[in-house]
């Protein structure tokens, strides 16, 4: 098996790709280890010290640390995953797991600009975040504010601000003028 290593915008998130389905819909952002009770693998990656979050797309994971040197953590979270899918333990102990039960708030009247707000998070943000290891998703919208979610390499990265800021607002101003700003919750 191999696993490919990709940098993400934020230093502290490397993106580990192993070549196969990660999670079959949606993501999954553990930011304790106590988040991760559910995933065996989880649980193998925090045992890493260093490591102080997980994440997980389609097809990757995405691991954060707060300590150390990637060079120093890189060979022991590849063995955590490879030993993961060599062993062949599910990703999730329960399919509930994954699923994302945030909140999401708007009032009725504004059904049609949430449903062009989300179709485009889906077709044009989503799949670009996707690519540097994160994801953003939908919260909420209210007097013309879009609250969005980040995850993974997505949270805490210092280009955060500036993606939400210049590229993710300008493009809801650019099709939907009535968005007049967009926040992270």
């Amino acid at each position: 098996m191999f696993i490919q290593t990709e940098p993400t915008p934020n230093p502290a998130t490397l993106k580990f790709l192993p070549g196969r389905t990660v999670l079959e819909s949606g993501t999954l952002d553990m930011q304790t280890p106590e988040s991760a009770e559910a995933s065996p693998l989880a649980k193998a990656l925090f045992a890493v010290e260093g490591v102080s979050a997980v994440f997980y797309g389609q097809d990757f994971i995405a691991v954060s640390k707060s300590s150390g040197e990637w060079a120093h953590l890189k060979p022991a979270i590849l063995g955590a995953i490879m030993e993961h899918y060599v062993v062949g333990e599910p990703l999730l102990a329960h399919s509930e797991a994954a699923t994302d039960k945030a909140e999401i708030f708007y009032d009725a009247k504004d059904a049609e600009t949430v449903e062009s707000i989300k179709e485009l998070l889906e077709t044009r943000v989503r799949p670009a975040v996707a690519g540097d290891g994160g994801d953003i998703t939908f919260r909420g919208y209210r007097d013309g504010t879009v609250y969005l979610a980040m995850k993974g390499a997505c949270s805490g990265c210092p280009s955060s601000t500036a993606t939400l800021k210049h590229g993710i607002e300008n493009l809801f101003k650019h099709f939907l003028p009535q968005v007049q700003s967009v926040e992270q919750i």
